[in-house]
């Protein structure tokens, strides 16, 4: 049995050894193609691969009866156009948590810390006085702190669980929002029904949706309207997710207090578009994941399962 890993990613193959009847093959996912002698492989992990790449396998591995995605969804994996009925895809949910949750707190403190605009005045040459020295503490009708902060997280799921206690640890009071209610590692979460509720009352809004047809353009502006004029939105999760035309308009107006945008609907976000110089828009080029962690676990544990007929983790 092949399994093919690819080169996108430095992985130890020796940890995933042990395995008598597999053999482990590395391949270039930048490839248009796959080199034909392992065309016959029934194992298929992915990660960073060209769409080409992609699609060239979903038409070319006969044999193929599971891929484990590295990613923290299956998106590029589902879009190439695999029959799902014959194989089985998992994700690599859980291998990104901890640096996207270290990102959405970096994009925060640098919102209330307004780091940025000390960035811009740097490279101008000038000296921001009007955020040194003596401030306000925790004035209220702005997000200039973490701490007594209303956070409100939508898109409760495991990276929110990570992201989570270092807000607390900061002073912020954090709530979530997912498709189900509930309480979530000590959080309270409401579902998306309470969200005309939830929203005037926030100081901060973290999006963690997944890219689907349910959560396009699920900040809208509509929801965009109903945040405190001094609300700072930051999207960790799927650029798909919000309206980022109603998102320029409201930076604009003033409407909300600002941005912090590390994915986008189109990426690279096209040279010239109108978000590189949006009023209060902090912009990161899709950098909050990036390093899965734990991949070989992961497979390992989802090898051992495949082998022996059991459900796998983070199936799709």
């Amino acid at each position: 049995m092949k399994l093919l890993y690819p080169t996108t990613l430095t992985l130890n193959p020796a940890q995933i050894a042990g395995f008598p009847t597999l053999t482990l093959h590395p391949y270039d996912a930048k490839a248009a193609t796959l080199p034909s002698d392992l065309l016959d492989a029934e194992i298929l992990i992915t990660w960073a691969n060209s769409a080409a790449n992609l699609s060239f396998a979903a038409a070319n591995l006969p044999q193929l009866r599971w891929i484990q995605s590295l990613a923290a969804g299956p998106n590029d994996v589902l879009a190439a156009g695999f029959d799902t009925s014959r194989v089985q895809i998992t994700t690599g949910s859980g291998l990104h948590d901890r640096t996207v949750a270290e990102h959405a707190l970096g994009l925060l403190l640098t919102a209330a810390r307004r780091f940025h605009e000390m960035r811009d005045a740097q490279l101008q040459g000038k000296w921001p006085g009007h955020l040194g020295g003596p401030q306000p503490d925790r004035e209220p009708g702005s997000f200039r702190t973490l701490r007594d902060a209303r956070v409100l997280v939508w898109g409760f799921g495991n990276i929110a669980q990570c992201l989570t206690p270092h807000m607390v640890a900061l002073g912020a009071t954090v709530q979530g929002v997912a498709r189900r209610a509930g309480v979530r590692a000590g959080v309270e979460v409401f579902g998306e029904d309470k969200l005309p509720e939830l929203l005037p009352d926030t100081d901060a809004l973290v999006m963690i949706l997944p890219g689907d047809a349910s959560t396009r353009h699920a900040l809208n502006k509509e929801r965009l309207g109903m945040l405190p004029k001094h609300a700072w939105v930051v999207n960790v999760g799927r650029g798909s997710s919000v309206d980022e035309d109603a998102l320029f308009e409201a930076l604009e107006k003033g409407e909300i207090g600002g941005a912090a945008l590390d994915v986008f609907e189109k990426e690279p976000l096209p040279e010239g578009d109108k978000l590189y110089k949006a009023k209060n828009l902090v912009l990161s080029p899709h950098a909050a994941g990036g390093r899965p962690q734990g991949a070989e676990e992961l497979i390992v544990d989802n090898l051992r399962r495949f082998l022996a007929g059991q459900d796998l983790r983070n199936s799709v």
